[in-house]
């Protein structure tokens, strides 16, 4: 057997010590670089602007429904009244000319949903969800008799720019006529979407947000919207409506390395993020983004 001399035996161990060191350098590297990457990769998924270009896109979201004549109907019929409206938002510079044509003409296509309309957008659906026949409003938690009438709630009495008693108009014209299966359709979807400034369904939709959100569900469904996306388009729509909550939101998933057009929509509008409490439950961990625009429930 051949015996190693002693000068081999420093030599093999020097190449050991070498080799060690060598792993190591190696393994920190790569360990270090994979850090470094998933770091930049979060930082990048919770950058403000970043954000603001997933969340709120600057061109705005095309909403799946052709909104037709329905804007006259509403003013026809009186749920809106034309002079109260208008003669509101003559207090912040007055209508434009698309805007103008959703209230009154009868041929408009699909609606596209800014940071600039949203308020638009919310008034209208808000008017449809709380004159259409609908089930959810005439059997729903909105005439439980606990709350002491369906005209008591913020989506019923707030509604001040219809002409006459608003309990009038309520659940009360057939502008969007739905089969059974869509009807299923609506209250099964609609008790999956909350909303931030509250803590209840759109089942139970007793603000503005969630009489608006009905309204558009209404007309997704009438219009052959699939379930799926309902959804995504109920995501988009109430993130324009809540834009400080939803970039909130999508920074805490970008903290998990989450990008936000991954994220599963039913699951962000279900209770655990999109209700009053689960929102909380978000802030308890990041702060709010500072934006301006959505949250109150009021025309």
């Amino acid at each position: 057997m051949k015996i190693l001399n002693t000068k081999n035996k420093a030599r093999l161990a020097i190449f050991a010590v070498v080799l060690f060191i060598f792993f190591l350098v190696s393994y920190f590297d790569f360990d270090v670089k994979i850090k470094t990457r998933t770091e930049s990769n979060v930082e990048k998924l919770t950058q403000s602007d970043y954000l603001q270009k997933e969340v709120l896109p600057e061109n705005g979201v095309e909403l799946p429904v052709v909104w037709g004549d329905i804007g006259k109907k509403l003013t026809d019929s009186g749920v809106i009244d034309s002079k109260k409206f208008e003669g509101l938002y003559n207090k912040r510079g007055g209508l434009d000319d698309e805007e103008k044509s959703l209230l009154y003409a009868e041929n408009n296509g699909k609606i596209i949903i800014t940071k600039e309309n949203s308020g638009f957008i919310l008034n209208i659906f808000w008017a449809l969800g709380l004159s259409n026949k609908n089930s959810v409003l005439e059997k729903g938690p909105m005439m439980n008799p606990e709350y002491g009438g369906a005209e008591n709630f913020a989506s019923t009495g707030g509604w001040t720019i219809a002409n006459g008693n608003i309990m009038n108009h309520y659940s009360a014209h057939s502008f969007v006529v739905l089969t059974k299966e869509q009807q299923e359709l609506v209250e099964r979807v609609s008790k999956n979407i909350y909303r931030p400034c509250c803590g209840n369904s759109t089942y139970f939709p007793d603000c503005n947000h969630g009489m608006a959100m009905l309204g558009l569900l209404e007309l997704m469904a009438s219009q052959g919207v699939s379930e799926q996306d309902m959804y995504k388009i109920a995501l988009q729509v109430n993130s324009f409506w809540f834009p400080g909550t939803y970039l909130t939101i999508a920074k805490y998933f970008g903290m998990r390395n989450v990008e936000w057009k991954d994220i599963n929509p039913k699951e962000v509008l279900g209770e655990i993020y999109s209700s009053g409490q689960g929102y909380k439950r978000i802030l308890q961990e990041l702060e709010p983004e500072k934006i301006q625009g959505g949250g109150g429930c009021s025309a």
